[in-house]
């Protein structure tokens, strides 16, 4: 679906506020800080910007960021987990303006972190702006998960491939999905005003991943380190534009 001028300024303005989050959890995001803590700090940004979660209740989620450790790949629940020197953390979140919808991730390190980490996460992130490079109106929509994937595999990791990227608009989850990888068709063609969610997940280890008891952690199912970086982004005339960054 294409959007307006005005429900992208909506859009904008929902992804100031999940920009916002990011830099207010990632300032708290120390040794000794629990992933309950880190939570607390992004409703607190939530509601100064008279802003929803669009994360709170989905499907029965009870938090408003997906706080996922080291090995954890998305979803983890916020809770008792206290961030250790040399841990690394996804933080993943969304805010709803006016009806419509901002969502986005990173992963950093907390405090000194091991340089096969620190590479891992340049790689993750360098990923993800290869892809959005490839959304540039006439580009084919499966451009952007080859991109990804030659990025994270050239560096010797895998990709994860059952949680994929989306488009986004008045719902957080919208059709068509953006796989992370090259599905083996080039998919439908891009267009000015199409929104998307594009967020790979890379593994050190192998792609595979096992959901935990709680029902949503997922994790490596080699315990090997994961990291998630994710923007949405409008099609424009002028190429891309990443809505979910601090102007």
């Amino acid at each position: 679906m294409r959007r307006d001028k005005d429900e992208i300024d909506k859009m904008r303005r929902a992804g100031r506020v999940v920009a916002e989050m990011h830099h207010a959890t990632r300032a708290a995001a120390k040794p000794g800080v629990t992933t309950a803590e880190l939570d607390r700090v992004a409703r607190d940004v939530l509601e100064r910007r008279h802003a929803r979660s669009n994360f709170l209740n989905y499907h029965g989620f009870p938090a408003v960021i997906c706080a996922s450790p080291n090995d954890m790949i998305v979803h983890g629940i916020p809770g008792d987990y206290r961030l250790e020197e040399g841990d690394i953390i996804s933080i993943d979140c969304g805010a709803i303006v006016e009806g419509y919808h901002g969502d986005a991730a990173f992963t950093m390190g907390v405090g000194q972190i091991s340089p096969d980490a620190e590479k891992l996460l340049r790689v993750t992130e360098d990923s993800l702006w290869a892809g959005i490079e490839q959304m540039v109106a006439g580009h084919r929509l499966h451009d952007i998960g080859l991109a990804v994937q030659t990025v994270a595999e050239g560096a010797g990791y895998s990709v994860v491939r059952e949680y994929v990227g989306h488009a986004i608009g008045t719902r957080m989850h919208e059709d068509p999905q953006v796989p992370n990888y090259w599905p083996g068709t080039p998919g439908p063609k891009l267009k000015e005003g199409m929104v998307f969610a594009v967020e790979p997940m890379v593994n050190v280890g192998g792609p595979e991943t096992r959901t935990l008891p709680d029902g949503w952690g997922v994790v490596t199912a080699d315990g090997s380190l994961s990291a998630h970086f994710e923007h949405t982004i409008v099609v424009t005339d002028d190429g891309p534009e990443v809505l979910t960054v601090a102007n």
